[in-house]
């Protein structure tokens, strides 16, 4: 029966295996899942990771769930039905075969193809000295940016000013050896800040290195240096990426990967010391953690005449006298561990750690921040669950800070037939919940004071189109920044999805988000005013032929507070790609138009750079937003990429603010990137 259905899915011409473009799927997957991160997230970590199971595929017959969870466009259902799949009927004959999973569509499995394998690898993975040493791959990036125009801040100003030269650059080397031993060695220098010589600084203003061992009999994974720890939700131990809200509406599960090592230049998000993950019996897995780093953060003085702190610096910036006073003033202690039991369609786990810093926390006079952390020492507790029952697939995790608060978040996908599947997710983070490895999906930064309830829904009526919804309601019990009362609002996003062939693809989507904000007006008492932001996008990218391919948008965004008139803001833009198969060269390059009246109703739109830099540009104001991306493969091993973007404002003498000013109404950014792989 098997081998009947295999041979028909062949021969009707289901051709998910024809030539697919997959420097453009990278892009497609990192544009739809990380459009609502921060503008200055650094995405690298995800980039990284679809280009190496680009060059080492996974092996679906001989894989790991967590594996699987590092492709973050695969949901935990789909995860789950491949080993079901494979249990009952043993091992996948051919990848053609994915087509009579449940949950697995066509988009799902077009995306997939560039990453997977059915074929043992032919890297003997044994560890020796010889294997190390001539059959390992070494990655090497050297990176050169600058603004060509001079800001503010670089110029002999008699206050404030950057002490550092204005050139940006990056050295990143990373070696890996058939998943058995990973290391990686990272500078990086920000624009401002000094190059070799600065205070409180060795060699360039950040370093980052790992060494780590995967796969030694009962351990796991070792890894000595920099490391993040994903578990559960996110909500009692998550460091490094992570996605929240985005038109995949399953991304809201989220797909911990445990111990993992760090390798982005983000100066945050990520811990360091030794972590290991080992087996000590038959489905249970433990991973002991111990973390020693210093951080950045404003002290001052309180009535005793102690340091005490009152927030944590996580920009990594160290330009100005002030901000390189601040660098590692704070010195951060953690240790803890995980403990977790997998088997079949059941996972759950349990954590534990203690956090210790230097100085205490204080909250501040701000009415807000009542509720904040106070002291040096936090403990957490947490313990999460997964379990997929036939089509369902539940999931949650409870948090507690001991001496604080609690939070819980549970949900459920539901596959309701081989065309729709489901999404519902309940949260309840109390005010004074405190975490600071903290990212499980809210919307606001960080999981506490909010309650919440998000509904998804993935139609795919036929093969051509797809349709995405949610809505998620959500309430702040207390008081935030700007917001002097108990408050709430709502989110919905809509978009449809029509790609008719694997070179046509187009979408409409519709996004509107209510909050409240004190009121702008001059009022002896302040009261909340509605904040309604509006957006409205057409997208049409298209394949020419083999060489060339296209894209369009236009994004129209509205924005609305209290009774004051709404403002509208819109963006057009013209993306040229072109990258022939055999030529050394390919590069691309996009023209815009943008116009908004002010900062409200900016625009945010993913922008092409070179490898391990995509990024997301800013539209706010009035003109035209220009770059072009070359790369040129010099040799077998060496790629050369360089970049020239430029913002071109009207009607404008200056460009910026603060001391980032610059006199004009231009600001162009240059980049120059080598890389060499041996």
């Amino acid at each position: 029966m098997r081998f009947k259905m295999l041979m028909i899915l062949i021969f009707t011409g289901f051709a998910v295996k024809a030539q697919v473009r997959e420097d453009n799927l990278i892009k497609d997957l990192i544009e739809s899942l990380a459009e609502n991160l921060p503008e200055d997230y650094d995405l690298s970590e995800l980039e990284d990771r679809l280009v190496f199971f680009k060059k080492h595929p996974i092996n679906l017959n001989n894989t790991r769930p967590e594996e699987l969870k590092s492709l973050v466009f695969l949901s935990p259902l789909q995860i789950s039905n491949l080993f079901s799949h494979i249990k009952e009927n043993d091992k996948l004959i051919d990848l053609l075969e994915l087509q009579s999973i449940a949950d697995f569509d066509l988009i799902t499995i077009q995306r997939l193809m560039p990453f997977i394998t059915l074929r043992q690898s032919d890297l003997v993975d044994k560890i020796n000295y010889k294997n190390i040493s001539t059959l390992g791959d070494n990655d090497l990036v050297l990176r050169f940016g600058r603004v060509i125009e001079k800001l503010k801040g670089f110029t002999d100003l008699p206050g404030s000013r950057y002490l550092g030269t204005q050139e940006r650059f990056l050295l990143r080397y990373k070696y890996n050896y058939s998943n058995r031993i990973s290391a990686s060695l990272i500078f990086e220098k920000d624009a401002g800040e000094k190059f070799m010589r600065g205070d409180k600084q060795l060699l360039f203003d950040y370093q980052s290195a790992h060494i780590g061992i995967y796969n030694s009999g009962r351990f796991k994974k070792i890894i000595v240096g920099d490391y993040t720890l994903q578990f559960g939700q996110g909500l009692t131990l998550w460091s490094g990426f992570s996605f929240g809200k985005a038109p995949d509406v399953a991304s809201v599960a989220k797909k911990d990967v445990g111990l993992k090592a760090y390798t982005s230049t983000n100066e945050f998000s990520f811990l360091r010391g030794l972590a290991t993950t080992v087996n000590i019996k038959k489905h249970i897995d433990f991973t002991p953690f111990v973390s020693f780093r210093n951080l950045d953060g404003s002290l001052s003085l309180d009535n005793s005449n102690e340091e005490v702190l009152a927030t944590v610096n996580e920009t990594g910036l160290h330009r100005t006298a002030n901000e390189i006073n601040n660098k590692n003033s704070i010195y951060q202690q953690i240790f803890g561990g995980v403990i977790q039991y997998q088997k079949d369609n059941l996972s759950i786990g349990a954590i534990a750690y203690h956090s210790i810093y230097s100085n205490e926390f204080i909250t501040g006079t701000q009415s807000y921040r009542y509720y904040n952390f106070t002291g040096k020492k936090l403990s957490n507790l947490g313990l999460h669950y997964n379990y997929t029952f036939k089509n369902i697939y539940f999931f949650g995790e409870a948090g507690k800070s001991l001496n604080g608060g609690l939070a819980y978040i549970n949900g459920a996908l539901v596959s309701l037939s081989s065309k729709i599947s489901a999404v519902l997710l309940h949260r309840n983070y109390q005010k004074d919940y405190h975490n600071f490895f903290n990212q499980a999906t809210a919307e606001a930064s960080e999981a506490f004071n909010e309650k919440g309830f998000y509904v998804g829904l993935n139609i795919t009526p036929v093969k051509t189109w797809n349709i995405s919804f949610y809505a998620d309601y959500f309430k702040f019990p207390w008081l935030k920044f700007r917001i002097d009362a108990p408050s709430d609002g709502y989110e919905i996003l809509g978009q449809v999805t029509y790609t008719p062939t694997k070179t046509f693809k187009a979408f409409v989507r519709y996004k509107s988000e209510l909050k409240q904000q004190n009121t702008d007006l001059e009022v002896p008492i302040n009261y909340l005013d509605n904040v309604k932001k509006e957006s409205y996008r057409a997208d049409v990218s298209w394949q020419l032929n083999k060489s060339w391919s296209l894209q369009n948008r236009l994004e129209v965004s509205q924005f609305k507070k209290g009774l004051v008139k709404a403002e509208y803001g819109y963006i057009i833009y013209q993306d040229i790609d072109y990258s022939p198969t055999l030529s050394k060269i390919s590069g691309n390059l996009r023209v815009a138009y943008f116009n908004t009246p002010s900062y409200n109703s900016r625009i945010y739109a993913y922008e092409d750079d070179v490898l391990y830099n995509f990024s997301f540009g800013m539209y706010s104001g009035r003109g035209f937003r220009n770059y072009v991306n070359l790369k040129y493969k010099i040799i077998r091993h060496l790629d050369v990429w360089a970049r020239c973007a430029m913002f071109l404002y009207k009607d404008v003498e200056t460009v910026g603010s603060g001391l980032d000013e610059i006199k004009g109404n231009k600001k162009t950014d240059l980049k120059l990137q080598i890389r060499y792989q041996f």
